[in-house]
């Protein structure tokens, strides 16, 4: 897996755009953190306020710049707005593996399809360009939103870690894991994920 940390990847088809975070991003993602702090009720360091979200971006972006993580605006192409983020983590080289994750979008977008091409686009890119074996998922158990929507474009239940991490309030809490291999990617989940996000 090569993958360029300070390169600008792009990802986008006719309705999303990802495209790498920036500490001026910050005025174009305070109407969610002011407005839906629910967004982040399941996870611990979430964007919620202006405070937090300023802390979530940079620790965002130091994460990048250390080569740990590479994080995602999204941009709606519909409604011509920014509306949440995503990005790549827990590259793990030597066993050309990583991580999707710390996805939220604003509650009007959600439901929308909008989840769907974003994760085509970052599954095919991980599959297809850095040709990587395995992409992972994880999810506060509680979070039924988040599982259903990863197990819809085609995520295999792998266990659940529990005790694992903290939600919003401190509390521990249990930890789903899920994942998609390169075979599965290329014998079904593209095709059926394709097909999904072409539909909306």
């Amino acid at each position: 897996m090569l993958f360029n940390f300070e390169h600008p990847y792009i990802l986008e088809d006719n309705i999303v755009c990802l495209r790498p975070l920036e500490l001026s991003d910050f005025n174009l993602l305070l109407p969610y953190s002011l407005n839906e702090p629910e967004l982040w009720r399941f996870n611990l360091l979430g964007a919620s306020g202006a405070d937090n979200l300023e802390q979530y971006i940079k620790h965002a972006l130091k994460q990048r710049e250390d080569g740990k993580e590479y994080p995602f605006i999204v941009y709606d192409k519909r409604s011509g707005a920014y509306i949440g983020t995503t990005r790549y983590y827990d590259f793990r080289i030597p066993f050309n593996t990583l991580e999707i994750g710390y996805t939220w979008y604003g509650k009007a977008f959600q439901g929308t399809g909008i989840n769907r091409n974003c994760k085509y686009l970052l599954l095919e890119f991980a599959f297809e360009q850095l040709g990587v074996a395995r992409v992972g998922f994880r999810a506060n158990n509680q979070n039924e939103r988040s599982k259903r929507a990863m197990k819809s474009i085609g995520c295999k239940e792998e266990g659940l870690l529990r005790n694992y991490s903290l939600n919003a309030a401190g509390e521990r809490i249990d930890v789903i894991a899920l994942s998609i291999l390169k075979e599965e990617w290329h014998d079904t989940v593209k095709k059926a994920l394709n097909d999904k996000r072409i539909k909306q």
